[in-house]
């Protein structure tokens, strides 16, 4: 396996959607569909045991591209469309005619129903297509029975009819035709029913929901209730097999969309072809910013290279903002609402599923380039001098004011640095006083580090709103180090960054590395807070209830506590062991103590 494979292997998004294998010369070789992307692709290469046309088309695999997908059928509508479209050479079990089922409704004089995967062009309507034939079949069979329509292959032209040409067939006779082909059902009753399946077959349920509930009533009202139970069952399979989707509206044909999302490094666009409702073809590519760029311009070179690169003609273009480049004889749009705007949207994720995939290989591939990005893009969003290769984060932890303790916990190029973790146990601060206490752990934290001529950090974050951080910019103050490090606070509840003297807030985007690493410095400080001061609670408490005996001091207590390791066990124990442990006279007191009633 090529190490460009392994590493796109590792990558691979979980979402529905197709999948692409080429070879050294960028020929297409197969195209499959999955659930689970990475799952299934994973499983080529997994399994030891394979047949030999796999393990041939494994072996020439050098590369591969995903198409992600809202769901499995979308999937597999789309896997065939590229087939047919590209016809790969180890798809040859689907190079054959046959292609997704549609319901025809027949252009001809009482007009018949059936399933076809074949389109002819002489005026018939076909619906679909489906992506498997049992849910058309079903629907087929809910739509006759609830209507009777013919299903013979007779030429019922009205000549023919009038000369009598044709006798009812057993259909007739077991009620399942009312007998058009002798004139014993009219052209209009039998065309008011073909309008109610069209209805049926778009999703328009209301003219069949009616017509079965007058019948079920009419059934209940002569007592047939077996019938009308059948009719409330027809109901119900009415609403539970609806006509499908197809992977983008039939009505949406010959356009062309671009999804695109981007970082401070490059942008990432994805262009969808769309034909007769169907994506065709889907394409991503990554485009290095050079000067800055912004997306507008990036998207007007990506589109204009993209549509020569696939020889496009489409009129009709769908993209995420306006542009001001005009196209002769071509319409931009940029849909706001319905099926428009999810093919745009289904774009757009594609968009971004390839852009982390890219990011995931470089982080793997080249994990000093990955984190030179996120510094460089942390220290543009946050306003930085200098990249913060050096964060400290702070929390406070008490409860009522018992046992307080601040944390300090410290990030190297975004990765925890365990062993310059600091606990400072509150010294001039009585009760509960976050704020207080924040702002005596910054200085004596700062105020240390100076003296001792330890590196200062690039960023200091506090675990708290505009309060918590005015109290620590007093310590920076008081140190003359304010303005010489950029120190910034984050609040919980909506996640907003506070500046100093700035009273409104940073909104980061909720996916942006810059702020998961905020995060992750945050809930880091406050889970080791949170743990010291536990412990140190934990210790006063056991210790304050063995400080109770009479002629017990603090090195009998951590003796005991070295021996049982717990308080419980010191009260269990007899009164041999703990004459044993501390001598006969101070064992007999603690023994007398816990068992004297």
């Amino acid at each position: 396996m090529k190490d460009a494979l392994a590493l796109q292997l590792q990558t691979l998004p979980s979402d529905p959607g197709v999948y692409r294998y080429y070879d050294k010369n960028e020929k297409l070789l197969y195209v499959g569909k999955a659930k689970n992307l990475k799952k299934r692709v994973m499983s080529y290469f997994n399994k030891n045991q394979v047949g030999f046309r796999t393990r041939t088309m494994i072996s020439r695999i050098v590369r591969l591209e995903t198409t992600v997908v809202n769901s499995e059928y979308d999937a597999l509508l789309l896997e065939n469309n590229l087939i047919k479209e590209n016809q790969p050479f180890f798809n040859i079990n689907l190079k054959d005619d046959k292609s997704f089922p549609y319901i025809v409704i027949k252009n001809e004089n009482f007009p018949r129903i059936y399933l076809t995967r074949n389109k002819i062009k002489d005026g018939s309507e076909y619906y679909g297509p489906y992506a498997k034939v049992r849910p058309a079949r079903v629907l087929l069979d809910t739509i006759k029975n609830i209507y009777k329509i013919r299903t013979c292959n007779l030429n019922l032209a009205p000549d023919k009819i009038s000369e009598g040409k044709y006798k009812v067939c057993l259909e007739y006779h077991i009620k399942n035709c009312e007998g058009p082909c002798e004139m014993l059902e009219s052209k209009a009753d039998y065309d008011e029913k073909i309008e109610a399946i069209r209805g049926i077959i778009k999703g328009d349920f209301k003219l069949a929901t009616n017509y079965l509930e007058i019948q079920m009533q009419k059934f209940a009202e002569n007592l047939q209730f077996e019938s009308a139970q059948n009719i409330k069952e027809r109901l119900q399979n009415l609403e539970n097999y609806r006509a499908r989707h197809t992977v983008v509206n039939p009505n949406i044909d010959d356009v062309d969309v671009f999804g695109m999302t981007s970082d401070d490094s490059a942008a990432y666009v994805n262009y969808f072809k769309i034909r007769n409702g169907n994506i065709i073809q889907s394409f991503t590519t990554e485009i290095k910013k050079m000067l800055e760029e912004t997306d507008e311009e990036i998207m007007e070179e990506a589109l204009i290279e993209i549509r020569q690169k696939f020889e496009s003609t489409s009129k009709e273009i769908l993209l995420p903002f306006h542009l001001t480049v005009e196209i002769p004889n071509v319409k931009i749009y940029v849909p706001k609402m319905g099926d428009k705007k999810r093919i745009l949207e289904l774009s757009e994720k594609n968009a971004k599923e390839y852009r982390i995939e890219k990011l995931k290989q470089v982080q793997i591939i080249d994990p000093e380039r990955h984190t030179n990005r996120i510094m460089a893009e942390m220290q543009k969003l946050l306003r930085m001098p200098a990249e913060p290769r050096h964060i400290e984060g702070f929390d406070n932890s008490n409860i009522q004011g018992t046992n307080p303790v601040g944390a300090c916990v410290v990030f190297r190029d975004g990765k925890a640095f365990k062993k310059d973790y600091r606990i400072f146990h509150i010294k001039t601060v009585t009760g509960p006083d976050d704020f207080a206490s924040m702002e005596e752990v910054i200085y004596r934290r700062y105020r240390r580090m100076l003296e001792e001529g330890e590196d200062l950090p690039q960023l200091i974050l506090i675990d708290g709103g505009k309060g918590q951080l005015s109290s620590a910019v007093k310590s920076l103050k008081l140190l003359g180090l304010y303005g010489k490090i950029t120190i910034i606070g984050i609040a919980k509840r909506l996640e907003e960054i506070f500046f100093p003297e700035d009273p409104i807030p940073l909104y980061l985007d909720k996916s942006s590395e810059t702020l998961k690493i905020l995060q992750r410095v945050r809930d880091e400080s406050h889970r080791f807070g949170v743990k010291h001061h536990r412990a140190r609670r934990t210790n006063s408490t056991i210790k304050s209830e063995l400080e109770e005996i009479p002629g017990v001091g603090e090195k009998t207590i951590e003796l005991l506590l070295n021996k049982l390791k717990s308080v419980k066990r010191v009260k269990e124990a007899n009164v041999e062991i703990l004459e044993e442990i501390l001598g006969k006279s101070k064992g007999k007191i603690v023994w007398d103590f816990f068992n004297a009633n």
